[in-house]
């Protein structure tokens, strides 16, 4: 740790059920959508108690534009000779195994990981994830805001190549250590949260946006099978309500998702329109019910489900709901 991290005495004893060791990891990426592509990857290993073990870092060849450079700093011919992402898969799996994923915003970083793991025919031997936004917030940490730069600040960590992934990785391990110390000592369970491999992604080839200025704009990549983004049609059915226990899913529902998904988002979205249901980008008091593996969350849709009293089910049971979709009252003859 640098002479100028503030250090805390070490909790003892040490809160039995805590885990064994953290992978501190951070991806840079071509873009922010399902179909945008690692261009490089960093871990720091730490014990149990958070003390760096090794790092490691390697760029990725994304087979595409490498997207925003002036923020990842990372072009087209630097990448060129770089190792594809199935390359390195089997090394970057090494250095996660039986590790609690760390991450700034880690259902970004997971879920990035968890495709490219998908599309290599593979999957990360990550069981839990560990977002320090939220550890911040459940340390109650006096932040302006929770941006990485503003934690490291808080913990006098220095960065000196923002957007770097081995850098990033290198500060969040170091301000992940004392929030750390601070949960132990104040016996907080920590914010652990399961990470679902992607067991299902689209074979249908995706198109490769026309350049604009000089670079591709959008998701879409030549060699891979995920579609591109697009604008879903509206529901046709009028909204019967929410959905009623133990009842069935009837056409109109509104239905919002939130978090990881064993079967990719963009899919169970298809399902749910194709079966006539609406698929909402958020949870109001409208929705008809909210599908996530982890309904005691900290996402902003499982919030506000309890909030407004949003029925909730997860994931299997709603591939169950999804096989008798009854019909919209008064519409079919």
């Amino acid at each position: 740790m640098p002479d100028n991290v503030t250090e805390f005495p070490p909790a003892t004893p040490w809160p039995t059920g805590y885990p064994e060791g953290y992978a501190v990891v951070d991806v840079e990426t071509t873009g922010l959508g399902r179909d945008d592509r690692i261009v490089s990857a960093a871990v720091y290993r730490l014990d149990a108690r958070g003390r760096v073990e090794d790092h490691w870092y390697s760029p990725v060849n994304p087979q595409r534009d490498p997207g925003p450079v002036w923020i990842h700093g990372l072009t087209g011919a630097m990448l060129a000779d770089a190792p594809l992402f199935a390359e390195i898969a089997p090394t970057l799996a090494e250095r996660l195994a039986g590790r609690v994923l760390v991450a700034h915003n880690a259902v970004f970083d997971w879920s990035m990981l968890a495709r490219e793991y998908a599309r290599a025919r593979s999957t990360a031997p990550v069981e839990h994830r560990l977002c320090t936004i939220v550890l911040a917030k459940e340390l109650r940490l006096p932040l302006a805001n929770h941006k990485l730069e503003t934690l490291a600040a808080h913990y006098g960590v220095v960065q000196r190549r923002a957007h770097h992934a081995l850098d990033d990785a290198r500060v969040l391990a170091e301000a992940f250590r004392p929030s750390l110390h601070l949960a132990a000592a104040a016996e907080l369970p920590l914010p652990l949260h399961a990470c679902r491999p992607l067991t299902e992604w689209s074979q249908v080839p995706a198109a490769v946006p026309a350049p604009r200025h000089g670079r591709l704009h959008g998701s879409g990549y030549g060699r891979g099978g995920w579609r591109p983004a697009r604008k879903r049609p509206a529901c046709p059915y009028p909204n019967p309500g929410r959905l009623a226990p133990g009842g069935p899913l009837v056409q109109g529902m509104r239905v919002a998702f939130s978090g990881d998904t064993g079967i990719d988002r963009e899919l169970l979205e298809d399902r749910a329109t194709d079966a006539g249901l609406h698929v909402a980008g958020s949870v109001s008091r409208l929705t008809s019910l909210l599908v996530t593996n982890d309904p005691e969350g900290f996402t902003g849709k499982a919030v506000k489900a309890r909030e407004v009293g949003t029925p909730v089910v997860d994931e299997r049971t709603f591939a169950e709901l999804l096989k008798a979709v009854q019909p919209a009252s008064g519409v079919h003859g």
